[in-house]
């Protein structure tokens, strides 16, 4: 059996990037694909716990080293208990965030920079990284008043996980501007998707790039 593909996506909170992740999914199991999801960080019952604390708005004080350290710890136990399986079975594994996230938003936002992220993965995650990332950049004011309304939808259920929310304006502009230093360097890996098109839209960009890259 050949090994899978792993594919993940990336960008700012409310960039589109968990609805293109779907919409992948769905079209390429109708393609005949086995898919296996997943996120980050959450995708395992560990994960869960440790997206709780680091995504809840009431989680303070937080060391920059321990919010990375959690996400590590995060990225270990979904490796190990589902990417690795499934690619190993020949699936498509489709990830939201990896250690990309990481990189643009401890190493960017937290300005912990990117050697310290790198040198964790390659301590915690070995050589695992994605066949494919398809990075969504949109304009970022856009995509952060989208993850906005999301928060308060998910506030009004209940669920907080609007702790990244409340940083401010420079924080994001950190973030992105690491966010293009990765795809500068990782142009192989990384396709970059700058567009406020409508949903199906992008949708119809990504479909056309991963078909271009998968296994036939």
């Amino acid at each position: 059996m050949s090994r899978g593909f792993f594919i993940t996506f990336e960008g700012l909170d409310g960039s589109g990037k968990s609805t293109q992740l779907r919409l992948l999914a769905r079209a390429l199991r109708a393609d005949g694909h086995t898919v296996t999801t997943t996120r980050q960080p959450g995708g395992t019952e560990l994960g869960d716990a440790i997206r709780a604390v680091l995504l809840n708005s009431k989680t303070q004080n937080l060391a920059p080293t321990a919010e990375m350290a959690l996400m590590f710890a995060d990225r270990a136990q979904v490796i190990q208990q589902v990417i690795e399986p499934a690619l190993a079975e020949g699936h498509i594994v489709l990830c939201d965030r990896f250690t990309d996230s990481t990189e643009a938003y401890q190493g960017g936002g937290r300005g912990l920079g990117s050697e310290r992220v790198l040198a964790l993965h390659r301590a915690v995650c070995g050589d695992l990284w994605p066949d494919l990332t398809l990075l969504l950049l949109p304009n970022p004011e856009t995509s952060l008043a989208r993850a906005h309304r999301r928060n308060d939808r998910q506030l009004a259920r209940g669920t907080d996980e609007n702790r990244f929310e409340t940083e401010e304006w420079a924080f994001y502009e950190r973030v992105f501007l690491k966010y293009r230093e990765i795809a500068a360097r990782e142009a192989a890996r990384v396709v970059t998707i700058e567009d406020d098109a409508p949903v199906d839209r992008i949708e119809q960009r990504i479909l056309t790039i991963v078909a271009e890259r998968i296994p036939k």
